[in-house]
């Protein structure tokens, strides 16, 4: 069982790495993502032009925001082993599945993790939305804890329409319902955070709570079912 285990954890720190390296290469996040998350945040803005209204939908803007750009990010991660069969090729080495897809979270949540830290930014000076420092702590769980939900649910989806025709489709047809209980606990607790509509930071942590449950069961349940989902 540890030998198993220190393998799996090897190869997942080798995806992750692997990844992130691509992305810090490629310089697609930094280029094209995140200017497509801002293009999205003002938009909102300018959609809804009315202070009041715009403080208290920012929350559910920032995490729409985030759906959003992780739905690019998942696919370019998944389109990028798909185009030269690395997938296959992982199958036919024997990796362990369970690796794969915990390197696949990982990377994911650093890189959603990066959008958020810009989103939250942009809703301060957009929305003009106040944070104190309970705030922030509360927002840092938040994002962190939600993050894993996301990605694991993006991990495993993506892994599964790697190799279907139209999975540029497939994919939001898949994950968006499948994080829809994680967008609105953020939500939520984003709204305790940002001190909007009268909440107040107590509130937020039922929330937090919640999304440590939904994370905990997509991790397990996508370690597990990673590998038979991408079987074909």
């Amino acid at each position: 069982m540890t030998q198993l285990s220190t393998s799996t954890m090897s190869v997942a720190r080798a995806i992750a790495t692997k990844d992130l390296r691509i992305e810090w290469r490629s310089k697609v996040l930094v280029n094209q993502v995140l200017p497509f998350a801002g293009i999205v945040m003002v938009l909102f803005a300018f959609a809804l032009d009315n202070d009041g209204i715009l403080q208290r939908v920012a929350p559910g803007l920032v995490w729409l925001a985030v759906l959003f750009s992780s739905l690019i990010v998942v696919q370019r991660t998944f389109a990028i082993e798909a185009a030269d069969n690395a997938l296959d090729a992982i199958k036919v080495a024997g990796v362990s599945p369970a690796g794969v897809f915990l390197g696949k979270s990982v990377a994911l949540v650093v890189q959603l993790l990066l959008f958020e830290c810009v989103l939250v930014l942009l809703s301060l000076v957009l929305y003009q939305v106040h944070l104190s420092w309970g705030g922030a702590v509360l927002l840092v769980t938040v994002s962190f804890l939600a993050n894993i939900g996301i990605a694991a649910m993006g991990a495993l989806y993506g892994g599964l329409g790697a190799a279907a025709k139209g999975r540029e489709t497939l994919l939001p047809l898949l994950l968006l319902p499948a994080v829809a209980p994680v967008l609105i606990a953020a939500t939520r607790a984003t709204e305790s955070a940002f001190g909007v509509g009268g909440a107040t930071l107590g509130e937020g942590w039922p929330w937090v709570a919640l999304l440590a449950v939904f994370g905990a069961l997509f991790g397990f349940g996508g370690t597990l079912a990673f590998g038979v989902l991408t079987e074909e």
